[in-house]
Order: C-alpha cells, then structure tokens, then sequence
C-alpha cells in the first residue's frame, strides 16, 4: 500500500476572480441602469448622447441594464445557486424596471392598457419562478 504525501499547492487560487468582476460589472450596470431611469436627460447628455432624445428609451435600456447587473450580483453572492434560479430573478428584476418605465411613460404613447398589464404578468411570473427554483435548488 503506497500513501501519497499531501504536497502544498504551488498554484494560486483565483476562483474569486469571476465573482469579482460580475461583482464589479453587476455594480456598475445596477448604477448605471439606476441612473438612466431616474434621470433619463442627464444620462442622455453624459452617457448616451444619440439623437433623438426619448426619454422612455433611456428608462427602458436603464431597466434592462438594472436585470443585467442584478443577474450579475445575484450570481456573484451566490455562486452556489443553480443559473436557472439567478437568471429567472435576475430578468424579473429587469421586467420590473421596464413595468416601472411604462407607468412613468404612460401618458407618452404606446398601450398602456396593454403593456402595463403584461409587463406585470410576465415581471410576476418569472420572480416566482425564480424564487421557486432558488428555493428547490438549495
């Protein structure tokens, strides 16, 4: 019978360096995301200057980068979680942000009566099935 002996790792450990960036990069499109949505004329003139102005644009494009940055975060604090349960809550998010932009933008065109409701719907449907999934999933 041969035993091995336990030889120290020369390699560095850099496993932390992914959380590290969706951290970082989560942050960043969560602050930017924040941004465009509460003041949509300042991100437009200091970020995102591409006429024509719309400010329901900049809230929308704000909204999806809020569901980027919380997938981002959500994956970072939790590694341990399936993709599935973090991509289901990180989108959620985002589809509650674009909700948010079209209460505020109700009165500047589309269909409100439409896209509202569905908005909600779908903003409901995927953080209960996010929440679900974090659930069974650990």
């Amino acid at each position: 019978m041969t035993t091995e002996a336990s030889e120290p790792s020369t390699k560095r450990d850099w496993a932390w360096v992914p959380r590290l960036v969706a951290a970082v990069g989560g942050a960043f499109l969560l602050g930017s995301g924040l941004w465009a949505m509460v003041a949509p004329a300042a991100f437009f003139e200091a970020a995102a200057m591409f006429e024509p102005y719309n400010a329901h644009f900049i809230r929308d494009v704000g909204a999806f980068m809020l569901g980027l940055g919380a997938v981002l975060l959500l994956a970072a604090a939790r590694p341990a979680v399936e993709a599935l349960a973090v991509a289901l809550c990180g989108v959620g998010i985002g589809a509650v942000a674009h909700t948010l932009s079209h209460i505020v933008d109700r009165h500047e065109g589309g269909t409100p009566a439409v896209d509202i409701p569905f908005w909600v719907l779908l903003s409901l449907v995927l953080l209960g099935a996010g929440v679900a999934r974090w659930r069974q999933a650990g």
